[in-house]
């Protein structure tokens, strides 16, 4: 079920865009993407989606939606693009298009300290990972069919489940294990980054050129100006592009 939480960007729409451009993201990802206690969407990809807002002169509308709803959200028309850190797959493209990458992701295994868990090892454990993401193909791969593979709604869940001990890994993207792991003391993540070329995009209806070109350009924009790169080092103290 879509939530009711919504932001507004820029009010004044270019005539290619007469209508709202209506927007989702997860509301349950952060850094890139959560409900604050005043109800309000925050996060990195928030912050893109109203940076390219601006830059397109476009009235938008965020919407929060739940992961395992959010494509068929967007394919049933209830929003025009997802903004979510979502990565781009053969198998998305199926059935959504793409615009250009606006980051790229690692994963990483996070374990308690001490535990001997590392990314080549992990069938040997209980591990976690949030359901239909790059992170769980990557511990599908791993663990195989006798592995011990816990698959959650969301990042947050997992990570409170090893928390508690009842998982002995997670397998996350790498930016929210490492904003995770700021509070959690006794835990790090085990081994090297995993490099998996995963590139992040913006999901869009298929034949949609003209607002991917939008959306390109807009994204180019902010690249350019240096609006992106203020962001990003806002949340990661560095630019992730």
């Amino acid at each position: 079920m879509k939530k009711t939480v919504m932001t507004l960007a820029l009010l004044a729409a270019t005539p290619a865009m007469a209508e709202p451009l209506r927007i989702a993201t997860e509301g349950a990802y952060p850094p890139f993407n959560e409900v604050n206690a005043a109800g309000e969407l925050v996060g990195f990809d928030v912050d893109i989606a109203n940076a390219l807002c601006a830059k397109m002169e476009a009235e938008c509308v965020i919407v929060a939606q739940d992961w395992d709803g959010i494509i068929p959200g967007l394919t049933a028309g209830k929003y025009d693009a997802i903004i979510a850190s979502m990565s781009i797959t053969e198998e998305r493209l199926q059935t959504v298009d793409f615009t250009d990458p606006y980051y790229s992701n690692f994963l990483v295994v996070v374990a308690k300290d001490g535990s001997g868990v590392t990314s080549e090892n992990v069938k040997e454990y209980s591990v976690g990972a949030q359901r239909s993401t790059i992170a769980a193909v990557w511990a599908e791969e791993q663990m195989g069919t006798r592995g011990d593979l816990r698959l959650y709604d969301t990042t947050t869940a997992s990570f409170a489940d090893l928390e508690a001990g009842r998982i002995d890994a997670f397998v996350a993207d790498y930016f929210p294990a490492v904003e995770w792991l700021k509070d959690n003391a006794g835990f790090s993540i085990a081994g090297d980054r995993i490099d998996i070329d995963d590139k992040i995009g913006i999901a869009i209806r298929q034949n949609e050129g003209e607002l991917k070109d939008a959306l390109n350009a807009a994204l180019n924009g902010i690249i350019a100006d240096g609006t992106y790169g203020e962001i990003s080092t806002q949340y990661f103290g560095v630019d992730i592009y």
